[in-house]
């Protein structure tokens, strides 16, 4: 008897804690999956590190300098005011009068841990550490926060300590980068199927869901 099991579709997406973008096409690429009804089901998400600012450390910063000297005098307020209208549009509280400019190496690291032990709570996870930077203000660099994020989501607090005090995912996280560096990935967020982007940047819901139904479609 054929089988009537429908064969699904795994995506990778290309994300940074810190990426303002990302937060909102997490939010939208969420809603989409959801907007697929039954199909929603046949969409694996496979989360992969990506930084955008490699040279931030562990110690927190203020964010406005860096994003000026990167981009401009006036590009911290105009960030601010559109992606605040925007993500008031999507329920996202953006503060970037709270955000800190701090390294990602670890956040990226309890991430791909709680992939590959929690599959089932990676994009709480997620959604706990977006929410944290961008509205409470978190030092996302400091263990101890990390800590408190992924258990507020259900994850064992000794078990996270554990792994953030160890190098696990250090090596995963260079991997991903070279990743997206192989296939062109030069921003984020970047979503991608079969080795290459089919969804760059955060892309308003309907047209992402639009692509993941034709991606549904080319599989069966």
């Amino acid at each position: 008897m054929r089988s009537m099991v429908r064969p699904g579709v795994r995506l990778d997406i290309f994300s940074d804690v810190v990426c303002p973008w990302c937060y909102l096409g997490h939010h939208r690429l969420v809603r989409a999956i959801e907007g697929l009804g039954a199909d929603a089901a046949r969409i694996e998400l496979r989360w992969r590190a990506y930084q955008l600012d490699p040279g931030a450390g562990a110690e927190p910063r203020e964010l406005r300098p860096a994003i000026e000297a990167k981009y401009g005098p006036g590009a911290f307020d105009a960030m601010q005011s559109r992606l605040g209208r925007l993500g008031s549009e999507a329920g996202i509280e953006y503060r970037f009068d709270r955000a800190l400019r701090v390294g990602t190496l670890d956040a990226h690291r309890l991430v791909l841990w709680a992939q590959e032990e929690h599959p089932e709570s990676t994009g709480e996870v997620v959604d706990r550490l977006f929410r944290g930077y961008f509205t409470e203000g978190c030092n996302i660099a400091d263990h101890p926060t990390l800590v408190r994020l992924a258990s507020e989501v259900g994850l064992d607090a000794a078990r996270v300590a554990e792994v953030l005090e160890s190098s696990r995912g250090s090596e995963e996280v260079a991997a991903d980068i070279e990743d997206a560096m192989a296939i062109g990935v030069t921003g984020v967020p970047a979503v991608v199927f079969n080795g290459a982007v089919v969804l760059p940047g955060a892309q308003d819901v309907d047209s992402t869901r639009r692509v993941l139904a034709r991606l549904l479609d080319r599989v069966g």
